[in-house]
């Protein structure tokens, strides 16, 4: 990323413009930089993970907005360290206002709502839907041993003893079903 910025000085009451291509090489300054970036944050009295957090803030808010041409044009660290400070200043003003409570483990698991998420509770209802389709589709022999099985929890033995079928055969008709349904199902 290179930001140009334009420089005035002053020579002998003369102002005289000059245009100082200032190069912000990002991942330069990361490399020289963010370790004392967090350092400097961590002196502030900020724990690891949050100084961390809020180094790779400052270079994610100098990418996305780039200083501008009366920014400190000479010293990019200078700059980078005040965008952190402000961030710094930023996320102690939120955590004054957000009170903070240290529960047991036990305690913050009952807090956890049971309940699966909505878009759990919508593709298992679309994958039962495909499910009983499948199920529709396959001839009556077929769907009723796996029903047996399955649903009835009977043994393919006793399936195929109601069915008048050898276990054999039983075992095949529910493999097919099993099959069926997974094709059907398969890549939702």
């Amino acid at each position: 990323m290179v930001v140009k910025a334009s420089r005035a000085k002053r020579f002998g009451g003369l102002r005289q413009e000059r245009l100082w291509e200032l190069t912000w090489d990002i991942q330069k300054l990361f490399r020289h930089h963010a370790k004392d970036i967090t350092r400097s944050l961590r002196r502030g009295g900020l724990n690891a993970e949050t100084a961390d957090d809020i180094t790779q803030d400052t270079f994610v808010r100098v990418l996305s907005k780039p200083p501008a041409a009366t920014a400190s044009k000479n010293n990019p660290a200078a700059y980078l360290f005040q965008v952190a400070r402000n961030l710094r200043i930023d996320h102690e003003r939120r955590e004054r206002l957000v009170k903070w409570i240290d529960l047991p483990a036990p305690d913050f698991a009952a807090l956890v709502d049971p309940a699966p998420l909505p878009e759990t509770t919508t593709y298992d209802r679309q994958r039962l839907e495909l499910t009983l389709a499948a199920l529709a589709e396959l001839p009556e022999r077929t769907r009723k041993a796996f029903e047996l099985h399955r649903m009835d929890e009977m043994t393919i033995a006793e399936v195929a003893a109601q069915l008048g079928l050898s276990v054999s055969r039983t075992w095949a008709l529910i493999r097919d079903a099993y099959e069926h349904i997974d094709a059907r199902i398969e890549g939702f």
